[in-house]
């Protein structure tokens, strides 16, 4: 097996991430999050979140509907603009999009002959009301970005920021993907996070967008990932979403090739104006100390959350021996200690194990395990990514000391009872 093949039983297994629907055959580019995943993904958001929003002093938050006025995707040029080019297979009748083809003249499938281009939207068309009819049509979202501009007017009115100033926002994006996805790399349903970077126009936006640049390598270094393995990759002209007039893709080398993670672009004044447009709405910026009144121009650093953990997942799975581990950073693994008694059938062990967990469950996230033996328990644990582990055994009941092992070096120490939230903090940082 490759490392993705390895990646994707091990997230079947042990929780992480389970196929969409499986018990009905599966849908493609379809994925939930298990136990473990839904824990990983929350870390990873809270990371992000913490770093840019309330680590700074220049973002705020937002939390935008799913369903947005269809008024506001024909205004920003998706209903328009957001195609792709779409080829069938005249034998199979399957689907692709020609532009991850690269070029090829014939099915991938079953080598038979393609059509000619068909440009297709790729947005979810849904209705509002008991009516199917024009007047109805609603769509899902294709990206987060829009409902913080049409909000650009209310959290200035609310909040008063100064420029620069940034709108940040987590949420969930969906897009009609004919293209069958690497796994979590490309699916239906996924989640943004993303900013929206507020500056004047008469600002030099180019060292501005170089500082993101290296804020979004900066995230990448902090959930453990290699920047050796790291692209940055200039959109050409043609390549080049309508609105933006610089895009950058940042790129992982995945088993699967050099793909896009995230990707940060110069949006200019091009969605504001559109929708003071369309609207009616002025959605300037009034300088109190100068007097000015202006449209602002926006950066966009767009991570993704999903490659994110893709990403993750791929730094951190370890083989040593007949040993496999996730060697997350402590900060966004699922579990931050597991504990366990030496052995469950006793009674004193338990009891021991159980007050420590209870103790740490207060501060930290922490996992209960008392089945088979110990070797097994520390594997498992291992597996899912979990920095260490406490044993409570019979040297316990009367030093009052507990063994301590690290996921990574499997290294063990022993370490007082009372002195365990102090060490564990300091480990864990």
């Amino acid at each position: 097996m490759d490392l993705l093949e390895k990646v994707v039983a091990l997230c079947k297994r042990r929780g992480f991430v389970f196929p969409g629907s499986e018990i009905y055959g599966g849908l493609a580019n379809s994925y939930d999050y298990g136990p473990l995943g839904v824990e990983l993904k929350n870390n990873v958001k809270k990371l992000w979140w913490d770093k840019f929003v309330h680590g700074r002093d220049d973002i705020l938050g937002l939390d935008g509907s799913v369903i947005l006025s269809p008024r506001v995707w024909e205004a920003s040029g998706h209903v328009a603009a957001f195609t792709d080019p779409l080829v069938e297979c005249k034998s199979c009748h399957k689907r692709f999009r020609e532009d991850f083809l690269e070029n090829a003249k014939e099915c991938p499938e079953c080598k038979g002959e393609l059509t000619l281009p068909k440009m297709f939207n790729g947005m979810f068309k849904t209705n509002i009301g008991a009516t199917e009819n024009k007047e109805s049509v609603a769509y899902l979202r294709p990206e987060t970005a829009q409902a913080i501009f049409i909000n650009f007017k209310n959290v200035l009115d609310s909040r008063h920021p100064k420029l620069p100033f940034g709108i940040a926002q987590i949420g969930k994006a969906f897009r009609n993907e004919i293209t069958a996805g690497n796994f979590i790399h490309r699916m239906l349903e996924f989640e943004q996070m993303e900013i929206e970077y507020f500056i004047s126009p008469k600002s030099d936006w180019e060292p501005i967008f170089d500082d993101w640049l290296g804020e979004m390598k900066s995230f990448l270094q902090e959930m453990g990932v290699d920047l050796s393995k790291v692209k940055v990759r200039e959109h050409a002209d043609k390549e080049r979403s309508h609105y933006s007039k610089k895009t950058v893709d940042i790129e992982y080398e995945f088993p699967f090739g050099t793909k896009e993670v995230y990707g940060l672009a110069y949006r200019t004044d091009f969605d504001l104006k559109k929708h003071s447009e369309v609207s009616g709405t002025d959605l300037v910026y009034h300088n109190v100390e100068t007097g000015d009144k202006f449209t602002p121009h926006v950066i966009e650093p767009s991570f993704g959350v999903d490659r994110s953990l893709l990403v993750c997942l791929l730094e951190a799975y370890k083989e040593d021996g007949q040993r496999v581990y996730l060697s997350f950073p402590p900060k966004i693994a699922p579990y931050k200690v597991a504990v366990f008694p030496l052995l469950a059938n006793k009674p004193e062990l338990l009891k021991g194990a159980r007050a420590i967990y209870e103790t740490l469950k207060s501060q930290m996230v922490v996992a209960w395990d008392d089945r088979g033996n110990i070797g097994k328990r520390y594997l498992s644990q291992d597996e899912i990514g979990t920095p260490f582990c406490i044993t409570f055994d019979f040297q316990s009941l009367e030093d009052r000391m507990v063994t301590v092992r690290d996921r990574n070096t499997t290294k063990q120490e022993r370490v007082a009872i009372d002195r365990l939230p102090e060490y564990l903090q300091n480990e864990l940082k």
